[in-house]
Formats: structure tokens, sequence, C-alpha cells
């Protein structure tokens, strides 16, 4: 029988050491996921979205400070901006500036 290989992938990644082997793969890997570091995260409507919503989406914000946006959102209307964020009890500056490319005022 010949040494004819049907697959030359198979033949190249066999001839390699395991150092180059495990090289090889993580270079694999970072090729394949250097989307995450970069990826814009998903926008949330600070003016429609639920508690359930907001306390999934948000840094730092968890039930409790969701429920605070949603009543203020209820008894002062929708937010004009972003930063009227900080006017929910709760909100600061921090939250704000950790949320900023999370959040959204219009669709």
């Amino acid at each position: 029988m010949s040494n004819f290989s049907l697959n030359p992938v198979s033949t190249f990644f066999n001839s390699l050491s395991s150092t180059r082997k495990v090289a090889l793969l993580v270079g694999f890997v970072l090729a394949a996921s250097w989307h995450l570091a970069f990826a814009v995260p998903e926008r949330v409507n600070i003016n429609t979205a639920g508690v359930d919503e907001l306390a999934a989406m948000l840094i730092g914000v968890g039930e409790s400070r969701a429920q605070a946006i949603v009543e203020h959102r209820e008894a002062h209307g929708d937010f004009v901006s972003i930063e009227d964020l900080v006017a929910v009890s709760g909100i600061g500056n921090k939250v704000l500036e950790d949320n900023r490319e999370r959040m959204a005022v219009s669709d």
C-alpha cells in the first residue's frame, strides 16, 4: 500500500511536533474568537424594557435597580437621553458609564 493520503490536512497536522500542534490550535481559537473582544453589546431600550430585561442586560443593575428605573419611567415619562437615568435612585455615573453602549432611548 502506498503512503498517499487522501487528506493532506491530516498529513500536515500529523507531521507537526506537539508544541507546534498546540500553537496552531491556540492560533485557530484566537482567530475564531477575536470578535468576542470587540463585539458591541446588544442595546436595551430603557423606555420600553421591563424589569427582567433591564436586570439581565445592564451591568450593576439587579432587580431592585431595574424596578426603580421602571417606576421612575412610569412616574415621569420616557427618558429623553441616557444621561437622564442618573435621576433614578440608585443609578449613578458609574452605572451609567458601565452601560452607555448597552442602552438606548429609542429603537
